[in-house]
């Protein structure tokens, strides 16, 4: 293949590592890196551990620096973004936001990962001072300077960012309300296991934390140009210093517009398993692209950190000449609050039964390991599968024990391809520190087998 020149549009988790794989695969490509942060290669999801202080400087979060790009033979641009795409031409609009001025360049192949950002519902005043959201590191910067000066916080979204926020917040002495639209935080899980995450969260700060549910802010209440409280749906009036809001997140794919790229779910970018859009030459990875859910076969938007790596490293096998596909998701994700693990794979009982699947589904609460281990910790798990085909559909394990471990390897089994009969018989590993003789896993397979007969 004759040498090539690639553009790559985004440079934090996928886009970086689409280049760097690139030019180790093919060292005489020409690579260029246009990029509309000052900062590049970070740790989006370090971010709340930055604010909390777990993590004592935003230094640790970067990755990779400017002069690592330039040390691997990579051009890349800060502060350029991306305005328009002409196909037939192979060209691309690029506006440097530090002078406004814009200029033409051309690709043979162009790879889209220009991310995600965060959704902030209508709100009246949403202009007011210290009313954040949380993406970038200057972001986390505010963010943590506002909480090293206040009381109270306010966080609008019951997620995953709400709920680390929620840990790094009441762990710096604030006193924090968060307020989530759905019946319950953490409603990725199913109800069972959301009501059980809340209880341990009010069972510890009870004194600190206020969960509102059902509800949604209306209006936020100013003095002196800057936030001091917030009213809701539901008629609270609700005192604070700042506010997040973190509801959630949509792929940044405004500049696809008249070009012939195809948008899906959610307005992400349609892509095939080598990651190619429906325009020739033009591929996308990371958060602004649809994914396949591994279970349904069908089109989902999951965006994650340890996903657009993968989609990067993939995306580069192929523009470097080689065939691979890449398998889609299952949306394996874990997060924590104060020792207290949540952890989840493939889908929840709730949306197999949307999907119209005859489900059969066993929760279990058992010890992580064996009972007269000093650090022995309670976890629960609980497994959803296919009554008929014994398929597994998703499993989700929270608790102060080793939770995620167990997510882990439900989540091999599925990708493998295992049902229920397969792994009753895993031979999983065992000694008092690490587990029970029966891990909590088999007895939970075990229970559904049992159920099944």
């Amino acid at each position: 293949m004759d040498k090539q020149k690639i553009i790559i549009i985004g440079a934090v988790a996928a886009g970086s590592k689409c280049a760097f794989k690139l030019k180790r695969e093919k060292p005489e490509y020409d690579i260029v890196i246009y990029t509309a942060e000052n900062i590049v290669s970070y740790s989006g999801c370090g971010l709340p551990y930055f604010i909390g202080g777990q993590i004592k400087t935003s230094d640790n979060l970067i990755v990779r620096r400017p002069e690592d790009y330039k040390k691997a033979g990579l051009n890349l641009f800060l502060k350029h973004k991306l305005t328009s795409i002409n196909p037939e031409a192979k060209t691309i609009e690029i506006i440097n936001l530090e002078t406004g001025n814009t200029f033409i360049d051309s690709y043979d192949k162009l790879v889209l990962a220009t991310g995600s950002r965060p959704f902030v519902p209508k709100t009246k005043n949403l202009e007011l001072e210290n009313i954040f959201t949380l993406r970038t590191i200057n972001d986390g910067i505010k963010i943590k300077e506002k909480m090293l000066t206040s009381k109270n916080a306010l966080i609008i979204g019951g997620g995953y960012i709400g709920i680390e926020l929620l840990e790094g917040f009441v762990r710096n002495g604030l006193n924090v309300k968060m307020v989530e639209f759905a019946n319950h935080i953490m409603n990725i899980f199913d109800t069972d296991m959301s009501e059980r995450i809340e209880k341990h969260i009010l069972d510890i700060d009870n004194d600190k934390v206020e969960l509102i549910t059902s509800d949604y802010i209306t209006e936020f209440i100013g003095k002196d140009g800057k936030v001091i409280g917030a009213k809701t749906n539901n008629g609270r009036n609700i005192e604070t210093d700042f506010v997040v809001v973190c509801v959630g997140v949509q792929p940044n794919t405004e500049y696809t517009i008249g070009t012939g790229i195809e948008l899906g779910v959610k307005g992400a970018i349609k892509v095939n398993k080598h990651l190619q859009t429906s325009v020739k030459d033009i591929y996308a990875i990371g958060d602004c692209c649809e994914k396949t859910n591994i279970i349904t076969n069908r089109p989902c938007w999951i965006p994650l950190g340890s996903t657009a790596n993968k989609e990067g490293r993939c995306c580069a096998i192929n523009l470097a000449g080689t065939s691979e596909e890449f398998p889609g998701v299952l949306g394996s994700a874990v997060t924590r609050y104060n020792g207290f693990t949540m952890s989840l794979t493939g889908i929840t009982e709730r949306d197999a039964i949307k999907l119209g699947y005859d489900i059969i589904t066993e929760t279990v609460t058992k010890k992580d390991k064996a009972g007269y281990m000093p650090e022995v910790k309670n976890i629960t798990i609980k497994v959803i599968a296919d009554k008929k085909s014994k398929k597994i559909l998703g499993a989700q394990a929270i608790g102060c024990g080793d939770a995620d471990k167990r997510v882990n390897t439900v989540t091999s089994a599925i990708m493998s391809d295992k049902t229920i009969d397969d792994f009753v018989n895993l031979d999983m590993t065992y000694a008092p520190p690490y587990s029970p003789s029966i891990d909590p896993l088999l007895t939970t397979f075990a229970n559904l087998q049992q159920k099944l007969q």
